[in-house]
């Protein structure tokens, strides 16, 4: 379905295997996991409510935030290499890094209400194509040097990923590319918004 490299495909057991890994991966909620941990309290009664790294940075806790960035971006590339070395096939590799993408999204262990998504996205594309997902994470750097707001930096990155594909000699990943985007994009919703009303609070505020 996203394949890049047809000569090396994957029967349908070992893809659905792979798709139910890396989703059940993909579902961990480390933000929870760590802001309970360290005694934090609900990281879904804090700031946003959100429970990834830039509402656990809200608790004043920046190790705790830094970890949670990590590790929701560890388990999009991770379910990438899993596959990708399990099976040899790109289709598997790319089926992967979508639903370790969905399990963030939409975790099965909270409900099926989870995070925006922004790390595990990085950190997926990161494991498929190196030179994207550096140049997407250098777009969001530049444009929170310059705009200083979280929120807009990820919809930046994530609306410039197809362009980069294209660039970069990736056309085959570019559907892959613009579903993921478009799912970053859907669950901003809420801060697209604020940004329109000039509310959207800046990095380090509240």
């Amino acid at each position: 379905m996203f394949s890049i490299l047809p000569a090396v495909t994957t029967d349908g057991l070992s893809l659905l295997l792979v798709a139910v890994g890396a989703y059940l991966l993909g579902s961990v909620p480390f933000g929870i996991v760590i802001t309970r941990a360290l005694g934090l309290g609900d990281l879904r009664q804090i700031g946003s409510g959100n429970i990834g790294a830039t509402n656990v940075l809200r608790t004043g806790n920046k190790g705790a935030a830094l970890a949670t960035l990590l590790l929701d971006a560890g388990k999009g590339g991770i379910a990438v290499l899993i596959a990708r070395a399990l099976t040899g096939a790109e289709d598997a590799a790319q089926l992967a890094g979508f639903a370790a993408f969905l399990g963030h999204l939409y975790p099965v262990w909270l409900g099926f209400k989870g995070g925006k998504g922004v790390a595990t996205f990085f950190g997926t594309l990161l494991a498929l194509a190196w030179p994207i997902g550096l140049a997407a994470c250098a777009t969001w750097l530049a444009t929170a040097f310059v705009s200083r707001i979280s929120s807009l930096s990820a919809l930046v990155a994530a609306a410039t990923v197809p362009l980069w594909m294209w660039a970069f000699g990736f056309g085959p990943m570019i559907g892959l590319g613009a579903v993921l985007a478009s799912m970053v994009i859907w669950r901003h919703g809420a801060n697209i918004s604020r940004i329109l009303a000039g509310t959207e609070p800046k990095i380090g505020k509240a």
